[in-house]
């Protein structure tokens, strides 16, 4: 008796080559790139043409010293006697010994030591004014200024300084302040001229690219952070995040900034450390959300993302998948 086999049934082809066998569908990559420049460019150009810019004219030395000269031969008095912010900031400015904001006992300040020094008598004023040519008044009082002893120097300039505080809006003359008046008068002029905002460009750079010490002596003033104020810029206004002119401005650092506005660090002359150092940890949590137990489940309690994909786990679930 003869025994008839049935072939096996044919079965579903085994694709191990790698390579994609789905459905396909023709993209032109260049055409949509074309596409989305023209779009992004014209949307670019029209809503620069309708906004303008809402940024304001930069502060520069010239526009500070004219719009607030007492405020200038002022902050010019503090850089000349060393009691200016940028003089008394430690580094990576200067040596000043205990200015630093630390993390605990770590202080993040001399980490990288003094890296961009900044003599504030002899870069913000006396430099500048050894530039000056043709000056012959301006020459004495620079020979008596240079013949001095440091402490002779000192004492100039802090009993101008002091006299100062007293009446900003008069600048006293007397003798008794050495050269330090005529000093001071002369570089005001150099400012409302705009010569010195190239003199301090100028010191030391191939360059005129370097406008840190321009920016630290302008800072040490009250008019940029009264105009700062003014814009909503300020660290208490949520500055961070903000754009000047009312315009919405970088919202994704409102989580940097919201630190500033509560205790301890608006409280905290150390607040930009332990704002570094909170942020620091949170993104470190941020880095290591995958190995963390009950935080790395939470896609799979809330999932968002089969939303998203809806598709994908629609076609998934069909019978035979793809």
């Amino acid at each position: 008796m003869t025994m008839l086999r049935t072939p096996p049934a044919p079965t579903a082809p085994q694709h191990d080559d790698g390579k994609w066998h789905g459905r396909t569908r023709e993209y032109d990559l260049v055409k949509e790139f074309v596409i989305a420049l023209v779009v992004v460019a014209l949307l670019t150009t029209a809503l620069a043409a309708i906004f303008s810019s809402p940024d304001i004219k930069q502060v520069t030395l010239a526009t500070w010293s004219r719009s607030a000269p007492d405020d200038f031969v002022a902050t010019a008095a503090t850089e000349l006697d060393g009691t200016s912010g940028t003089a008394s900031y430690g580094a990576p400015y200067t040596h000043t010994a205990g200015a630093a904001q630390k993390l605990g006992p770590v202080s993040l300040q001399h980490l990288a030591g003094v890296t961009q020094p900044v003599d504030t008598v002899n870069d913000f004023v006396v430099n500048p004014l050894d530039s000056i040519p043709a000056d012959p008044t301006l020459g004495i009082a620079l020979g008596a200024w240079h013949a001095a002893t440091a402490a002779q120097q000192q004492t100039w300039a802090t009993d101008y300084d002091t006299a100062l505080a007293k009446a900003p809006t008069t600048r006293p003359t007397d003798s008794t302040f050495g050269p330090v008046p005529t000093m001071l008068d002369r570089l005001l002029h150099l400012a409302q001229a705009g010569g010195l905002d190239g003199a301090l460009l100028l010191q030391g750079q191939f360059f005129q690219t370097d406008y840190t010490k321009s920016l630290l002596f302008i800072a040490d003033g009250t008019f940029l952070a009264d105009k700062a104020a003014g814009e909503h810029l300020a660290g208490d206004q949520w500055g961070m995040m903000n754009e000047t002119g009312g315009y919405p401005g970088q919202a994704w650092l409102w989580l940097y900034t919201f630190w500033y506005q509560v205790p301890p660090f608006s409280t905290s002359d150390n607040a930009d450390a332990l704002v570094w150092g909170v942020m620091a940890l949170l993104s470190l949590g941020l880095v290591c959300i995958p190995f963390i137990p009950g935080i790395r489940s939470i896609p799979r309690w809330i999932p968002v993302h089969r939303l998203i994909w809806r598709n994908y786990y629609r076609q998934d679930n069909r019978p035979g998948g793809m």
